[in-house]
């Protein structure tokens, strides 16, 4: 015999599933702390002085 199910229930329960996928998905984009955003973005910066200070060019002196 079949089991009985109710459509109201499915319809619901597979509607909280999808938006659950999609809340993971968008923890996964934006969910990085703000600290740890704000330390990665000085050590970039560090990183980026430390390499432009390191660079050898033509300078006015350099003629």
């Amino acid at each position: 015999m079949a089991e009985i199910i109710n459509l109201r229930r499915a319809r619901k329960a597979k509607g909280r599933a999808e938006k659950e996928k999609t809340a993971e998905a968008n923890r996964v984009l934006h969910g990085t702390p703000k600290a740890l955003r704000n330390l990665q973005k000085a050590r970039k910066d560090k990183a980026d002085q430390s390499l432009s200070g390191h660079k050898l060019g033509k300078g006015e002196d350099d003629n």
